[in-house]
C-alpha cells in the first residue's frame, strides 16, 4: 500500500510517518516547511525519520526538492500548487491519501487570514481534485474541535450542528468537512474526517500553550492564564490520534446514505482545567509556575469534550492515555532536545 502524508515534517504528520514505516508501508510525504514556527524542528523531524543526516545543511532552498530513505519519500511542495500536486498523485497512484498540511492555530488566523485560505481551503479542494482523478481508494483528512465553535452542548458530538466558527481558522475546517462531503457523495470518494482535540506531545508545535508553558517556567517567565484559569481542554496524546489515524486508514469509509463519508471525534473525552493543567507541568518539572491572568482571548472557546461514541463503536477505539503520562512524556523530550539545563 502507497499512502500519501501531507505537512510530513508537522508533529502529527512526523509521527504517523514515523508510525507507518515500523509497519512496512511505502509512505510518499510532502510539506513546503513553511516559517510559522522554527523551521530547524521541521528539519530535526526529518532527520528523526532517517531523511536527513545529523551536521547537514539546511537542505531544502528550492520550491521543489525530493530525499528519499529507505520506504519513505519526501518532497517539498505546497499543496496549493495545483499542477505539481497532480503530477506527484499521478507519478505514485496513490491508495491513501492523509492530508494533515495545513495552516494551524487559531489566534495567528486573525492575523494572516489569506494563508488560510490559500492553505485550507484552495489547497484542500487541490488535494480533492487529485484523489478523484486518480481515484483514491481513501482519503482521511485532518479537521478540528475547533469547528464546535459557541457549541453549548457538551460532550461534543458529531451530529451537533456547527455553525457557529468563531475564528477563521474553524470556518476553514468546517469548510473542509463540507468540501470533503461534496466529493465523496458525486465521485463516490471514500473520505473520513477526522477532527482533533488539543493535541500534546514530543515534537510538538511550539506555539501551544503546554509548549510555551513549560518553557515559561523553566526559564521563570511568567505565563498568561487566560479567561482567569476558567478553561477546559480535551487534551489527546499524540500517540492516541496517530492510533486513531491508523485505524482510519485501514478502515476506509463506507456508503451510508448518498456517500461513503464518515467523520469522527478523536478526544481524551476527559476534559482537564487549564489551572489542573498547569499544576501537571509543575508537578513534573518540579517547579512552580509565575501565573499572569487575563481575559478571553478573541476565538478561544471556554471548554472542548470530545464524544467518541461513534470512534469506539465503529472501530473498537478510544484514547486514553492520562495527562500526567503525557505531559511527563513531552518534558522529558523537552529536556532532552533543548537542553536548558546545558
Amino acid at each position: 500500500m502507497k499512502i500519501l502524508i501531507t505537512g510530513a515534517a508537522g508533529f502529527i504528520g512526523y509521527h504517523l510517518s514515523k508510525s507507518l514505516l515500523k509497519e512496512g508501508y511505502q509512505i510518499v510525504g510532502i510539506d513546503n516547511i513553511n516559517n510559522y514556527y522554527d523551521v530547524n524542528l521541521k528539519y530535526d523531524r526529518l532527520k528523526e525519520l532517517g531523511i536527513l543526516r545529523e551536521n547537514s545543511e539546511p537542505f531544502l532552498n528550492t520550491s521543489s526538492s525530493n530525499l528519499y530513505s529507505n520506504s519513505f519519500e519526501f518532497v517539498r511542495m505546497n499543496i496549493e500548487d495545483r499542477e505539481e500536486l497532480s503530477k506527484l498523485f499521478h507519478k505514485h497512484n496513490f491508495d491513501v491519501v492523509c492530508n494533515l498540511a495545513a495552516q494551524a492555530g487559531v489566534r495567528y488566523s486573525l492575523e494572516n487570514p489569506h494563508a488560510y485560505i490559500q492553505s485550507n481551503i484552495v489547497g484542500f479542494a487541490n488535494i480533492l481534485e487529485a484523489c478523484k482523478e486518480t481515484k483514491v481508494k481513501n482519503l482521511v483528512y485532518a479537521s478540528s474541535s475547533s469547528v464546535y465553535g459557541l457549541n453549548k452542548k457538551v460532550p461534543f458530538a458529531t451530529t451537533d450542528n456547527v455553525d457557529q466558527p468563531i475564528s477563521l481558522y474553524a470556518a476553514t475546517k468546517k469548510s473542509n468537512e463540507l468540501m470533503a462531503y461534496t466529493y465523496s457523495h458525486l465521485y463516490q470518494l471514500p473520505v473520513t474526517g477526522l477532527r482533533f482535540f488539543t493535541v500534546y506531545g514530543p515534537w510538538g508545535r511550539p506555539d501551544m500553550a503546554y509548549f510555551l508553558f513549560t518553557k515559561a517556567i523553566l526559564n521563570n517567565q511568567p505565563i498568561k492564564v487566560f479567561n482567569d484559569g476558567d478553561m477546559e481542554r480535551d487534551f489527546t496524546y499524540i500517540d492516541d490520534i496517530v492510533e486513531g489515524i491508523i485505524r482510519v486508514i485501514k478502515n476506509p469509509a463506507n456508503k451510508n446514505d448518498s456517500a461513503p463519508y464518515q467523520l469522527y471525534n478523536i478526544g481524551n473525552n476527559k476534559p482537564v482545567n487549564l489551572l489542573r493543567f498547569i499544576e501537571t507541568i509543575e508537578d513534573v518539572l518540579h517547579k512552580k509556575a509565575i501565573k499572569e491572568f487575563a481575559p478571553i482571548q478573541p476565538g478561544d472557546v471556554t471548554v472542548t469534550y470530545a464524544d467518541v461514541s461513534s470512534l469506539i463503536s465503529d472501530l473498537g477505539y478510544a484514547p486514553k492515555t492520562p495527562i500526567h503520562t503525557g505531559i511527563k512524556e513531552f518534558v522529558d523530550w523537552y529536556l532532552s532536545y533543548y537542553k536548558p539545563n546545558a
